[in-house]
């Protein structure tokens, strides 16, 4: 649906991704540090069945026009729960419920199920940002009274974006997540001598535990890696998940994982794990993601336990392969206080929330400060936990 604007932008809201020409969607995308917000990972969850009305995440893409063609997008998905957002917001649902008040549907902006830092608005290079990122605004706030939405989000949100949001009337609510920082390091040996003693021979000793198994690992990437591991590596994305029972987060369809392969494959980076005695097939795997001086962790799995293998194919291996490839921060997903001592940092990451309750906009403006800086508080304990001999320069 389009809608003409008093200037000589046009608005349009489109419910399929294939509407955009990859091209002219990439041309807005490829700037970004992300990767999560390029054409072809976001249509691979909308053509999968991933993102869809049926799974609670009904695509609703914003686009604005201009007479030179696509100029701004925001990617966003009506949603009917909070699940795969990896930002509990269940807390303002309940303070929503006992107003009185329907908390969904709501409006997200986001990579689905993806808890990497760095959405934002997708504006074209030498256009006004303000005036569009105002525009985008007004027509977001439209929508959701229109349809009667409780609030609009924005999840994960790039941190210098944010500040740009705020002035427009959006909370800013900060959360914990966890990072490496390369400290220019030459090689892992250097990025050992950071830790204490106990915890760099601890180090030392997982690095070792696998090859004392019989378990060697191998890293392949883009074109290299072989179509025939990503039905294995989703068998291994739904084994894990469902060791967690109801707190896992499979929300990825087979042919999501089927159309890695065919489409995305540019930006990928697998860590296999070999038994000697059964060298054919990998018995683990981590799928990671590469973009620039960006590397993020997403999916892990393998089909019998081995001691250390996940510290290996999760955190070491990549570490040392991001060291040797200039790689400048390495985001290795969502939970998990084991991180720290491997090294990775609590961070904050950033959502952005507008409700159009005015009772709940008094209720997150009231109580969103102290929220954020016993969230601080958390991530600087966290921090003080970190087993480094020194620390390290921000």
């Amino acid at each position: 649906m389009k809608k003409q604007q008093p200037s000589s932008y046009t608005v349009s809201w489109i419910s399929d991704i294939c509407e955009i020409d990859r091209a002219a969607w990439d041309t807005l995308a490829n700037p970004l540090a992300t990767p999560f917000l390029e054409w072809d990972w976001l249509r691979l969850m909308e053509i999968s069945g991933s993102t869809t009305a049926k799974t609670g995440w009904l695509p609703h893409h914003l686009t604005v026009w201009s007479s030179s063609g696509l100029i701004a997008l925001a990617p966003m998905y009506i949603k009917g729960h909070s699940a795969g957002e990896f930002v509990f917001d269940h807390v303002w649902a309940d303070v929503a419920s006992r107003l009185g008040i329907q908390y969904y549907p709501k409006l997200v902006g986001m990579s689905p199920f993806t808890p990497m830092t760095g959405y934002r608005f997708l504006i074209a290079a030498g256009e006004n940002e303000s005036e569009l990122t105002a525009l985008i605004v007004a027509e977001i706030d439209r929508l959701c009274r229109s349809y009667r939405m409780s609030g609009s989000s924005f999840l994960f949100a790039d941190p210098q974006w944010r500040h740009e949001m705020i002035k427009h009337g959006y909370f800013s609510w900060r959360h914990q997540s966890y990072a490496w920082q390369n400290q220019n390091y030459e090689n892992f040996d250097e990025y050992l001598a950071v830790f204490n003693s106990n915890q760099r021979r601890n180090i030392k000793r997982e690095r070792k535990a696998i090859e004392k198994q019989g378990v060697s690992v191998k890293i392949f990437t883009g074109k290299d890696i072989p179509q025939s591991f990503f039905p294995l590596m989703y068998r291994y994305y739904e084994d894990t998940n469902d060791k967690f029972g109801p707190w896992g987060c499979r929300y990825l369809s087979e042919p999501f994982f089927d159309g890695l392969y065919h489409h995305y494959r540019h930006r990928l980076m697998i860590v296999a794990a070999f038994d000697e005695k059964e060298p054919s097939t990998p018995l683990g795997m981590s799928l990671l993601v590469t973009k620039g001086a960006q590397l993020y962790g997403r999916y892990w799995g393998c089909s019998r336990s081995v001691n250390s293998l996940h510290f290996n194919a999760c955190y070491y291996v990549p570490i040392e392969w991001a060291i040797a490839n200039h790689i400048h921060r390495f985001d290795p997903g969502a939970g998990g206080g084991h991180k720290i001592r491997r090294g990775f940092e609590a961070v904050p990451s950033y959502s952005l929330h507008r409700f159009y309750d005015s009772r709940l906009t008094r209720v997150m403006q009231t109580h969103i400060d102290e929220i954020n800086r016993l969230e601080q508080e958390q991530i600087d304990n966290l921090n003080h936990e970190l087993p480094f001999a020194q620390r390290l320069k921000n």
